[in-house]
């Protein structure tokens, strides 16, 4: 891609509005556009990495064993009355009546709609454990918007929901989403603290919010401070097998939410050395809930006996327009974004020195096209527009590495690669240049995985 081609709209200033980094850094940066309070548009620049993130997700859901399908934003409210949560949910539920006076609702969550369709098609003991997942976007009318993306009124989440035959089989799916979301957020550059949680509307007795820890968080949390240090099950975790002990081992350290912390509890477990009170950014959340929506809804199955029995239950959530300021939250500094490879809108930013001068727009169109077959996701910078100008940019846009060509470099035979991360800088032959930027992205991109 081009920068003359794309539409990329950066604000000089920082705008008024908004209250915390990653809020301003993605206004500032051409991400996002505020259309009315609490709800945003994803620019293009935004939308990249809004993808970016999408793809990880449903790698690491596919690896776990869930199945993808889409659900319509819109729901009947009669599924909603059938589980008692229709009058029960608040004002956060968009309320809608159609042409024919039927009553529908702007989806907040898909629990009922999840098991109107299970028991629909699903008969047997012999087809669990199931697990269904979607990626769409909801919407809860909240009382105050705020921080941008961060809670924002219209927000894309990533929805899965567990079926099993007990509560035995229904925790052991639900360590599997665990698992899965700790390798989820950890790809994405996030050191996410799974923390017991509040159920709060969704129901059930087990729960855990996935913390980013964040001076501008929403809850305050409560920790033992080596849960930052913890090791992620890589690639070869085996999600057929019995996941209890990676479990157990985060779960046997001290974490939870304010609604949840028990404080002489936390004081007595956690040396006063290794007491964490910080506060988070909630970026996912699991529940395990039995049959509180099976059993009313009379989605049942029969068991081995020839019994019918309503499936045990979970649900698994992530908000992926809440992790994209989170990770901005986590990678910034003075000057602008740091985005990890992973989830960079553009791994590499070509940057030309002086537009209209023959040796320097051969070199870059010839850097370009190399970089381009070679399968990194480079934007090139191709305004006739300053040096400092078009640094600013790369910067505060926080693409992983700039590829900068100059006359003077190119008179040497050279070009300059800078490192977004901690501003360090190689000067490399041109002919060189490729190999070098692929030694720096494709390890990147690997360690992810």
């Amino acid at each position: 891609m081009r920068f003359s081609r794309f539409f990329l709209p950066v604000l000089r200033e920082d705008p008024k509005e908004a209250e915390i980094v990653s809020h301003r850094l993605m206004l500032r940066a051409g991400l996002i556009s505020q259309q009315a309070t609490g709800l945003y548009a994803w620019l293009p620049l935004g939308y990249k990495v809004l993808r970016k993130v999408q793809a990880i997700i449903e790698q690491e859901q596919n690896r776990a064993g869930a199945v993808e399908m889409l659900m319509p934003t819109l729901q009947s409210a009669d599924l909603w009355r059938e589980s008692g949560r229709y009058d029960d949910y608040g004002k956060e539920m968009l309320r809608i009546v159609d042409r024919h006076k039927r009553d529908l609702l702007y989806g907040p969550t898909n629990e009922e709609m999840i098991t109107a369709i299970f028991r629909s098609y699903v008969r047997s003991y012999k087809d669990l454990p199931l697990n269904l997942y979607h990626i769409q976007w909801k919407f809860r009318d909240e009382i105050r918007p705020r921080f941008g993306t961060m809670r924002s009124r219209e927000f894309l989440m990533k929805d899965a929901y567990s079926f099993d035959l007990d509560r035995e089989r229904a925790v052991e799916a639900y360590n599997r989403m665990f698992v899965s979301y700790l390798r989820t957020f950890r790809r994405m550059g996030l050191t996410a603290i799974p923390m017991r949680a509040e159920t709060g509307p969704i129901g059930g007795d087990l729960s855990h919010e996935f913390i980013v820890l964040a001076e501008t968080g929403e809850s305050a949390v409560f920790c033992h401070a080596d849960l930052m240090n913890k090791p992620i099950p890589g690639p070869e975790v085996d999600f057929r097998g019995d996941l209890t002990p990676i479990v157990s081992d985060w779960t046997s350290l001290y974490a939870a939410t304010e609604d949840m912390v028990d404080m002489e509890e936390f004081e007595q477990s956690v040396p006063a050395d290794k007491r964490l009170a910080a506060r988070g950014i909630e970026v996912g959340q699991t529940f395990y809930f039995g049959d509180k929506y099976s059993a009313p809804m009379q989605a049942t199955v029969t068991n081995a006996d020839g019994q019918e029995i309503a499936p045990h239950m979970g649900s698994y959530g992530i908000g992926l327009t809440r992790v994209v300021p989170a990770i901005v939250e986590a990678g910034h500094d003075d000057n602008g974004i740091i985005w990890p490879v992973s989830v960079a809108p553009f791994e590499v930013v070509l940057i030309s020195l002086k537009v209209g001068d023959g040796d320097c727009d051969a070199a870059c169109e010839k850097l370009y096209d190399g970089l381009r077959t070679a399968g990194i996701d480079v934007i090139y910078d191709d305004r006739e527009q300053g040096a400092g100008a078009k640094f600013a940019t790369a910067d505060l846009i926080g693409i992983p590495y700039q590829l900068i060509v100059g006359p003077r470099g190119l008179k040497a035979g050279e070009v300059e690669i800078k490192h977004r991360k901690d501003g360090t800088r190689e000067n490399v032959p041109i002919a060189e240049a490729l190999r070098r930027l692929m030694e720096l992205v494709v390890p990147a991109r690997l360690e992810t995985i």
